[in-house]
């Protein structure tokens, strides 16, 4: 058995597990390259089909070709596709783009309370309707007490801190100091009533892994990843006005693990070209002590 089929078998292990253990579960999916490869690992979980939903944070300031990806994918895979956004702060225009927030503010409002209220039931949500194609507001407001998410410990400090099932409160407030342990493989899944899981399957791979399990795989990603011609391609995907891409002449897979090889990267972030992760020192921490993916 090699790296990544140890890999796949401990994600799928966790994947199942939690299926098996939270009644009312859902996947986030920010379409970027690791909840992708999380997706497909639940497809291979569930013998092909995903049984529960996949969820998505819309800001309305992704990269267009983002949202394209998903809607494809979604009717490709015949995916229980969801999302929710701070509908309230787009039409106040409480965001960094419109110049009234700076970009931890907006990143609180677009992201961590149209996540927390979209799981919660708060807000609408909006399913897809696979005969039409369109989006139809969503009946069931049910709060989810379980969502599967697709960080790597390895992309950023903060998220090294995590655990494969890592509690929060009744308003997704992490206290870092007070998650179970996870001694040889043994997780907890017996939490308090009220307690908000956050599951992890992906806490083990790397950013190399994960290119190789795609090339692998063949799954298949949005082209933001690859140099279109003018010698940049995105490492991480985010919101335009606050996303940037790498210098890079990688124009597909192969290429990106050859890059990744040479270790051109060794010594620069992952999420570098996300500029919300520098400002306020330890912000993105913060925002992720709030609830923030």
């Amino acid at each position: 058995m090699d790296h990544l089929q140890k890999l796949e078998n401990r994600s799928i292990h966790i994947l199942r597990e939690a299926y098996s253990q939270f009644n009312n579960l859902c996947m986030l999916w920010s379409i970027g390259k690791d909840s992708t490869v999380m997706l497909w690992l639940a497809r291979k979980a569930f013998f092909g089909h995903v049984p529960l939903p996949l969820v998505h944070i819309d800001t309305n300031y992704q990269i267009p070709e983002m949202i394209e990806h998903r809607d494809n994918l979604a009717m490709e895979w015949e995916l229980d596709m969801i999302y929710g956004e701070n509908g309230q702060a787009l039409e106040t225009k409480s965001t960094f783009p419109d110049g009234n927030l700076n970009r931890i503010q907006c990143c609180k409002q677009l992201k961590s309370e149209a996540l927390r209220n979209t799981l919660n039931g708060s807000w609408p949500r909006y399913r897809i309707n696979h005969d039409s194609g369109k989006y139809e507001v969503e009946k069931d407001s049910e709060p989810y007490t379980g969502v599967i998410v697709g960080v790597r410990a390895d992309e950023e400090g903060s998220r090294s801190k995590e655990r494969y099932f890592s509690p929060r409160d009744q308003n997704n407030d992490w206290d870092i100091g007070e998650q179970p342990p996870e001694f040889w493989d043994q997780y907890k899944t017996d939490f308090a009533p009220g307690t908000h899981v956050r599951i992890h399957p992906l806490l083990d791979w790397t950013e190399l892994d994960i290119w190789e399990y795609i090339e692998r795989e063949k799954i298949p990603m949005v082209s933001l990843y690859f140099d279109q011609g003018d010698g940049k391609r995105y490492r991480s995907l985010g919101c335009a006005p606050c996303t940037s891409p790498v210098e890079s002449d990688a124009k597909n897979v192969k290429d990106i693990i050859e890059e990744l090889k040479t270790g051109k990267f060794s010594n620069i972030a992952e999420r570098s070209g996300r500029e919300q992760d520098k400002e306020d020192g330890g912000g993105l921490e913060e925002l992720r002590k709030d609830g923030y993916m």
